[in-house]
């Protein structure tokens, strides 16, 4: 009974699983056609619509080739209008060219006809001019030769006689013009020149904003007033004069030291002897950076160049040095503006008749006291620094100390003159007083074992400073009666000048 049914139940599984296969086999053929169909469709749109795409761009690139072929076609024909416009140019240039040769050539024979014509007018002009000169000879019996020299001797004696007249002539007319005319070049150049009138002091007055400064600036028992003169060689005159302490010294170099490191104590604050001795050798480098600025501002002013730097450093302590009361820079700047207008009225170059001017006083502001005088000394340097044989001898000349060999030496001596002779330009009695100052400080500085010496109070006191390890105490007051007799005997000064010897010995030791 169970297997007839097992095998009933297998058997229509069986069937329905052939006829659900039959169904889905119908059903997927039938899709597959409908598919194929339509791609068919598809592909058939798409290659009407890519044909179409491709006759159109057929069209449009036979088009464009059209187009281009047309507009070559209009550039040749454009070209051989060209072509044919020259040809027709150069056939009509070729014309004229032959017609110029033609006209050229006769014009050729005609002059060659001329020139024969010439030539035989020549030989016959030849002929009668022997024929002359044959007949001359026989008639004053000398050969042509003789007549030549004969005539030559007596033109030569009549052109030095006329020229001798003339040459005596010229110089009369020079001679009463020449001064007139140096005159009329002199008031040129002093005209064309701005000066200023600058008168040197010997003292500087130093502002201050109270008298509690004062106090400060003197010391416990004047230490600190003593080491600054010490320290600067300058007088510190401190009195009853309200707000205000007066430096007094001849050099304006020490002045001026003075002056700032006083600027910067009294702002710093801190004053005693060792601070003042580190800030015064601080501002003295200060001071030589200045000087070398000043050199290096003053020849670009000017329109020098090539100097050398130790030049330039010179020129820059022009500016603290005084010559008869006046500014030795402002009197260097002022004689080589004048030397150079003085140099184009002469028809002789500036810019070396300018150099020349502004180095003419180097000799004046040396690193030491030199026996020369200082304008052959000023030579001297220029040579040791390469400068130009004519600017050398300028320098060297300018006092009438070396012989002048260029034209140079007398415009800078004139233009010295003028600079030193104008008025408020120069004072007499402050250079000799400046000189006696220092042939002070020199005589003593002579002694052996004196470092330093320093001539304040205007001259009435000189403090000479001796190194410890070189003098003793004995020996000190000794110095100060040798040197005071020594002045005595070979100096003339008003009234009396107090020696000072000073001896000072140092320990000094760090803490670390």
């Amino acid at each position: 009974m169970t297997i007839p049914i097992i095998l009933t139940a297998i058997i229509a599984l069986i069937a329905g699983g052939a006829i659900a296969w039959f169904v889905f086999n119908s059903l997927t053929t039938s899709k597959s056609k409908n598919i194929l169909e339509d791609a068919k469709k598809q592909a058939e749109t798409l290659k009407k619509d890519k044909l179409l795409e491709v006759k159109e761009k057929m069209i449009s690139m036979k088009a464009d080739l059209e187009r281009q072929v047309s507009e070559r076609n209009a550039k040749l024909q454009q070209q051989e209008a060209r072509v044919k416009q020259l040809e027709m140019q150069n056939n009509q240039r070729q014309g004229d060219l032959a017609k110029r040769k033609n006209e050229l050539d006769s014009m050729r024979d005609n002059l060659n006809g001329q020139l024969d014509l010439v030539d035989k007018r020549k030989q016959d002009l030849d002929k009668i001019h022997k024929q002359e000169i044959e007949r001359l000879e026989a008639l004053s019996g000398l050969s042509a030769e003789e007549a030549k020299d004969r005539l030559a001797e007596s033109l030569k004696a009549e052109a030095q006689t006329a020229a001798s007249a003339y040459i005596n002539e010229v110089m009369e007319e020079a001679k009463m013009t020449a001064n007139k005319e140096a005159k009329k070049i002199v008031i040129q150049s002093i005209q064309r020149v701005a000066t200023e009138t600058a008168i040197e002091n010997a003292i500087t007055v130093f502002p201050i904003e109270s008298d509690e400064i004062k106090g400060r600036i003197i010391g416990r028992e004047g230490r600190n007033i003593r080491a600054l003169e010490a320290a600067t060689g300058i007088e510190i005159v401190v009195d009853d004069t309200p707000e205000a302490i007066i430096l007094s010294g001849f050099d304006p170099v020490r002045r001026e030291v003075a002056r700032l490191a006083l600027h910067q104590l009294v702002q710093d604050g801190r004053i005693h002897p060792a601070r003042i001795e580190e800030v015064v050798n601080k501002v003295r480098k200060q001071v030589e950076e200045e000087i070398i600025e000043t050199g290096k501002r003053t020849t670009i002013d000017l329109g020098i160049h090539g100097l050398h730097p130790e030049l330039i450093r010179m020129i820059g302590r022009m500016k603290y040095r005084s010559s008869y009361g006046q500014n030795l820079l402002q009197h260097s700047r002022e004689t080589a503006n004048l030397c150079a207008i003085m140099a184009t009225e002469l028809g002789l170059n500036p810019k070396k008749a300018k150099r020349a001017g502004l180095l003419h006083d180097i000799g004046k502001v040396p690193d030491e006291e030199p026996e020369l005088p200082h304008a052959i000394y000023g030579m001297k340097l220029a040579e040791q620094y390469k400068e130009k044989p004519d600017i050398c001898n300028a320098i060297g000349a300018h006092h009438d100390e070396t012989e002048m060999t260029s034209l140079l030496a007398p415009i800078v001596q004139v233009c010295d003159a003028i600079s030193g002779a104008r008025p408020g330009a120069r004072r007499e009695i402050v250079e000799s007083y400046l000189k006696r100052l220092n042939d002070l400080e020199q005589l003593a500085l002579s002694y052996p074992g004196v470092v330093k010496t320093y001539a304040i109070q205007a001259g009435r006191e000189l403090r000479v400073i001796v190194g410890a390890d070189k003098i003793d105490d004995v020996a000190t007051e000794s110095l100060s009666a040798e040197i005071a007799k020594k002045i005595q005997d070979e100096m003339t000064y008003p009234g009396q000048v107090k020696i000072t010897v000073i001896r000072e010995t140092r320990a000094v030791a760090f803490a670390k």
